[in-house]
């Protein structure tokens, strides 16, 4: 199951208030990864592939749920995995992060780990897909576009550099999904997946743009709503006014002219 990324990013919303999101993205030259490979949760990543084990992944974010640490979720499921030697598992949690390659997963296969995010993949040209992956997540790591754009530039610099070498295969697919601890602020366009396809980067790239865009259009609209309900309210308020002050002369104390 070809590459993937797990990040780890603390950031300052408008209010001050300090939160941390994760993101996980992966592609392969199968259909349907974003059904087997991501998870992710408010408290963490992770990524399970090579012979895929679905529970690893599952089981790991459950982990992070409960608030075991990543190395700690993680290792505990590789050690009751009868099938350890052919996964490759990795992961961020709040503060750390783990990173495992099982030595019977297919050449290329390997894994790098950074302060706030690791790679791995399997089945590569090389060593230098994960090494691009890693390298163009750096160099935007907190960047001013959302996380999920950047997870998606991430793994363009990986297909760039080769990818998965099983080139016969021209189904591909890719997915990403995007957590945080920010209250309310989880959105569609943060979990996405580009089941069968031939470009699944840029498919998925594609995706990414027309749901962020059709978000941004529903929140206009909301906001158009809220802007109309409030002349509402004002013209409600005014004609309320109005009223109060249109009253019979006699019982206002005068008399008609």
């Amino acid at each position: 199951m070809t590459f993937s990324i797990c990040v780890r990013e603390r950031y300052t919303d408008d209010a001050g208030e300090r939160h941390t999101r994760f993101g996980v993205a992966v592609t392969t030259r199968l259909p349907g990864v974003g059904t087997l490979c991501p998870f992710a949760s408010e408290n963490g990543a992770v990524a399970t592939q090579s012979l895929v084990n679905v529970e690893l992944g599952r089981r790991g974010v459950d982990y992070l749920d409960d608030g075991l640490a990543v190395d700690d979720a993680l290792e505990a499921l590789l050690n009751a995995d009868d099938g350890r030697a052919q996964r490759q598992l990795h992961g961020v949690d709040a503060d750390d992060t783990f990173a495992f390659s099982g030595e019977e997963c297919n050449e290329w296969y390997g894994h790098t780990t950074g302060e706030n995010y690791t790679v791995a993949g399997n089945l590569l040209t090389g060593e230098s897909v994960v090494d691009a992956v890693a390298a163009a997540y750096e160099s935007d790591a907190f960047g001013d576009a959302p996380l999920a754009e950047r997870l998606v530039d991430a793994l363009e610099a990986g297909h760039d550099e080769g990818g998965d070498k099983r080139e016969h295969l021209p189904v591909q697919s890719a997915a990403l999904k995007v957590r945080t601890t920010e209250a309310a602020r989880e959105a569609y366009h943060d979990d996405l997946r580009v089941d069968a396809t031939e470009t699944p980067i840029a498919d998925l790239r594609e995706t990414y743009e027309q749901a962020r865009r059709g978000a941004e259009i529903l929140a206009e609209e909301y906001d158009d709503e809220d802007e109309g309900d409030a002349d509402d309210a004002d013209g409600a308020d005014a004609a309320d006014d109005r009223e109060t002050l249109d009253l019979d002369p006699e019982d206002r104390g005068g008399s008609e002219p």
